[in-house]
C-alpha cells in the first residue's frame, strides 16, 4: 500500500525499497502485536506511542466517529496523559476530517508556521469508517512513512473491530448524546458495522432515533453465496417498542441463522409477535440476494416500497404487500422478485422517512442527487435532511438502507487501506 502511487514511467519508484517488508512488520504486525500485549482499554494508546516513538511524532491519537458521522471523539493522544486532556467532541462537516473520512484518502496540512505536519489518515474496514489516526509530525513525512502510517492506520480498525466487545469506550465515543434505555436496546439489535462493502455490492444504514423511541431498526448479513438484509419497524413508541423490535429481530436471525428461506423467516417472526408480543405488530422488508447469479428474494410485511436509482431516474418499486408480522388475521407471506441490475442503487426506509414534515423533503430528487456518493455519505445525507426539515425534533424514527449493486463478475475489491477507493465520495453532498 502506498498513500503516493509510484509515478507510472519511473521503474524505480515501482518496486518495493528494501525496507519494504520491515515497514510492513513494523506497521502492520507491529501495531497488531503491541495492541495484544496491552488491556483492551490501552491498546490505542500503546499503537500511539508506537508510532509516536517511530516517526518522531509530538502528538498521536485516534478518532472515533460517531452513530451519525457528523462528529469524531478524540480518545486519547500519545504525550497527553499527564496534561490531563479530557477527550474531545469535534464536528465534522466542513473540516479536513470530513474530506478523510469521504474520500478514504489521508491528508496532510502544514501548521505552526511549518514547523509541524499534520497528518489524518481514514481508519477503516470493509468501508466501515470507524474513525481517524492523527499525527503531527516534525517534517513532510516521506512515501515510507505514510505507508506506515496507512498501514498502521488499517490496523487500528481491526485492533478497534477486536478490543470493543469488552470495553465500552468505543461505545462511548460512538454516541452524541446519552441513549435512552429504549434507546440503548435499538442500537443493540443494528450490525455492528454499519456499512460494508463487499466484491458484488456496498451496502450502508443510517437510523435517527424519535425523541421516543419508535422501534426502527436495520440489519445485514453475508454468507458464502448470498447477502441478506433487513429493515423493520415496530409500532408504539419507547420501550414498548424496543422490546417488540427485539422480539422481531430475534426471530429474524434465529431463523437466518438457521438456514431458513425468507418466507419460513418471515412465518417465524409473525409466530413470534403473535406468541409473545402483546398484541403489537412489526412491519418489514426482507431481502436476498444471490452472489452466484444475481437473483433477488424479497418480502414485504406492511412495509413503504423500496425505492431503486437506475440510470439517474428514482422509481417506487410496487411490490406486493402482505400483514406486518403479528397481526392475527390468516395470512401468508410470498416471495417475490426484485428487478436488481448491476450499477442499480437500491434503498429501503420506514414511514419516519415519509411522515409529518419528512414530506417536504423530495425524497427522489436528493437520492437522485447523492447519487455520486458511497452509501455510507449518501445514507447521512438524505437523514440529515429529514431530520432538518423536522428541526432537529423527529416524531417517528427515521431509518434508510442503502444497498449498490455491483453485479457477480465482481469477484475482488481493491482495497488495500480498508476502503475500495474507486467508490469513495469524491465531491461534499449537496447542501440544499
Amino acid at each position: 500500500m502506498s498513500a503516493h502511487p509510484p509515478d507510472a514511467d519511473s521503474e524505480a519508484d515501482s518496486r518495493p525499497s528494501p525496507d519494504h517488508d520491515e515497514h510492513i512488520r513494523t506497521g502492520l504486525a507491529g501495531a497488531l502485536a503491541a495492541a495484544e500485549a496491552a488491556a483492551p482499554v490501552e491498546s490505542l494508546d500503546v499503537v500511539a506511542r508506537m508510532l509516536s516513538q517511530r516517526l518522531h511524532a509530538k502528538s498521536v491519537s485516534f478518532l472515533l466517529t460517531d452513530f451519525t458521522g457528523t462528529s469524531v471523539v478524540r480518545l486519547g493522544a500519545a504525550g497527553d496523559v499527564e496534561t490531563g486532556e479530557p477527550p474531545r467532541r469535534i464536528a465534522v462537516p466542513g473540516t479536513v476530517y470530513d474530506e478523510v473520512i469521504r474520500t478514504q484518502r489521508p491528508a496532510t496540512r502544514t501548521e505552526d508556521g511549518g514547523s509541524t505536519v499534520r497528518v489524518i489518515a481514514p481508519v477503516t474496514n470493509r468501508g466501515d469508517a470507524i474513525g481517524l489516526l492523527e499525527l503531527s509530525l516534525p517534517s513532510a513525512p516521506d512515501r515510507a512513512a505514510m505507508r506506515e502510517i496507512g498501514e498502521t492506520a488499517h490496523a487500528l480498525a481491526y485492533i478497534v473491530i477486536a478490543n470493543r466487545s469488552y470495553t465500552d469506550v468505543y461505545q462511548w465515543g460512538r454516541r452524541t448524546k446519552p441513549l435512552s434505555l429504549a434507546a440503548e436496546i435499538q442500537h443493540r439489535l443494528l450490525p455492528s458495522s454499519l456499512a460494508c462493502e463487499a466484491a458484488q455490492f456496498t451496502v450502508a444504514g443510517s437510523l435517527e432515533p424519535a425523541d421516543h423511541v419508535g422501534g426502527d431498526t436495520f440489519d445485514y448479513v453475508i454468507d458464502r453465496d448470498t447477502v441478506q438484509l433487513s429493515v423493520t419497524d415496530a409500532m408504539g413508541h419507547d420501550v414498548d417498542a424496543a422490546l417488540l423490535a427485539t422480539l422481531a429481530v430475534g426471530a429474524l436471525r434465529g431463523a437466518r441463522r438457521a438456514g431458513a428461506g425468507l418466507a419460513e423467516q418471515a412465518r417465524q417472526a409473525h409466530r413470534t409477535m403473535l406468541d409473545h408480543g402483546r398484541q403489537g405488530y412489526v412491519t418489514g422488508q426482507l431481502l436476498r440476494i444471490s452472489l452466484l447469479d444475481g437473483g433477488t428474494e424479497f418480502v414485504n410485511a406492511g412495509h413503504p416500497w423500496p425505492l431503486r436509482l437506475r440510470d439517474g431516474r428514482v422509481e417506487r418499486l410496487s411490490v406486493h404487500i402482505d400483514m406486518p408480522f403479528g397481526v392475527p388475521f390468516p395470512h401468508g407471506y410470498r416471495v417475490q422478485r426484485l428487478d436488481l441490475r448491476p450499477g442499480d442503487r437500491l434503498v429501503m426506509l420506514t414511514d419516519g422517512m415519509l411522515e409529518h414534515r419528512a414530506r417536504d423533503v423530495d425524497l427522489e430528487d436528493l437520492i437522485a442527487r447523492t447519487s455520486d456518493l458511497h452509501p455510507r455519505e449518501a445514507a447521512r445525507t438524505v437523514i440529515a435532511k429529514v431530520i432538518a426539515a423536522n428541526d432537529g425534533q423527529l416524531r417517528d424514527d427515521a431509518t434508510i438502507m442503502f444497498l449498490d449493486w455491483h453485479g457477480v463478475r465482481h469477484s475482488r475489491r481493491d482495497a488495500d487501506t480498508g476502503a475500495q477507493l474507486a467508490d469513495a465520495s469524491s465531491f461534499p453532498a449537496p447542501v440544499s
